[in-house]
């Protein structure tokens, strides 16, 4: 992770991009409470993010650097942990921005200074493709308001928009807690509780706007080597507008929720991505019931008076905190230049 090549502002307001023919308008919109998760009791098992002392202490020596380690420079608490995914998604920005000449805006629901952005025309009219990252707890309570599925009905009537939703995993959702243990022995990352569930506010879009789809589970992904993930099972037949031209990975992350369809009508959901599961890992009840592909990526393509496409697609891949090569930028560009 580089540091910025120019100097850092904050603290005022997104200049709106005019519409540029052929050259998309990206924004990504991050649906938790910054302050209800940095605040977050540590003593909690359950339900809360890392705090950077935990992260260190997980990955030494990978954050032993000062920059990371020293408290005079980086937060040690939660709060140092959702800076890191600010960190982590630049080189995504930068790339959209490289590719298509428009700043990547980054929205949250509530910011760190407190002040909350709904989903609205401010967010939506400078807007053509919308990334909405469900990386809330549900305990923080973020729910979609009616005029904010209201504003995306809109915002998906234009031609040419496109809706990627991320909802994160929901780990530990029984109550039974000999499940929720064999859950996260499957995983295997030590940062994960027993019970972390993810993406209220996201469920609530996906119910209003009728997005038959649901996150479930944390899976952890079939590797070819050390710390490259299997490659996608992809159904390219059913790729009309090649999302995945050129892709054939993603990046490994040790944990990442299956898209359960929930709808049986033909043709709404295509699964165009499964990852494969690391089988090799303690069993989870999703792979006792006989799985070996999780759906990874999903595609509905417009209908009715949906004039734009929606996509399922887990935040970590927008990440480099999780590591990328050349097919994951084919993906990053395939999301910023579709037509």
């Amino acid at each position: 992770m580089s540091e910025s090549r120019t100097a850092r502002t904050y603290n005022q307001n997104h200049v709106p991009r005019p519409h540029t023919p052929g050259r998309r308008r990206v924004s990504i919109y991050v649906s938790w409470s910054y302050p209800a998760e940095a605040g977050r009791n540590p003593a909690e098992l359950d339900n809360r993010f890392s705090t950077m002392t935990e992260v260190r202490r997980v990955s030494w020596p990978a954050y032993e650097d000062p920059r990371w380690s020293d408290p005079l420079r980086f937060q040690q608490g939660i709060a140092g942990v959702l800076e890191l995914f600010f960190w982590g998604w630049a080189p995504f920005q930068r790339f959209v921005e490289e590719t298509t000449g428009h700043p990547v805006p980054v929205y949250q629901r509530v910011d760190q200074a407190g002040f909350r952005t709904v989903l609205d025309e401010r967010v939506l009219a400078d807007t053509d493709t919308l990334l909405v990252f469900g990386l809330d707890h549900m305990v923080t309570g973020q729910e979609a308001e009616p005029g904010e599925i209201e504003a995306l009905r809109d915002f998906l009537a234009r031609e040419g928009t496109c809706l990627v939703l991320g909802p994160h995993h929901d780990v530990g959702a029984s109550d039974d807690l000999a499940v929720r243990d064999a859950e996260y022995h499957h995983h295997g990352d030590p940062l994960v509780p027993r019970q972390q569930r993810f993406a209220r506010y996201v469920r609530g879009l996906m119910w209003g706007l009728g997005v038959p789809v649901e996150n479930r589970y944390g899976l952890r992904p079939a590797v070819r080597e050390a710390g490259k993930i299997a490659p996608l099972s992809a159904d390219r037949d059913l790729d009309a507008k090649g999302w995945l031209n050129g892709v054939t990975t993603f990046n490994f992350h040790m944990h990442l929720p299956h898209y359960a369809v929930t709808s049986d009508g033909p043709d709404v959901v295509h699964v165009l991505g499964r990852q494969p599961i690391d089988l090799s890992r303690p069993p989870h009840p999703f792979t006792e019931a006989g799985n070996t592909e999780f759906n990874m990526f999903l595609w509905m393509p417009p209908a009715g008076d949906r004039a734009g496409d929606v996509l399922l697609a887990d935040s970590t891949i927008f990440s480099s905190l999780f590591g990328g090569d050349e097919s994951l930028r084919a993906f990053w560009r395939n999301i910023a230049t579709v037509k």
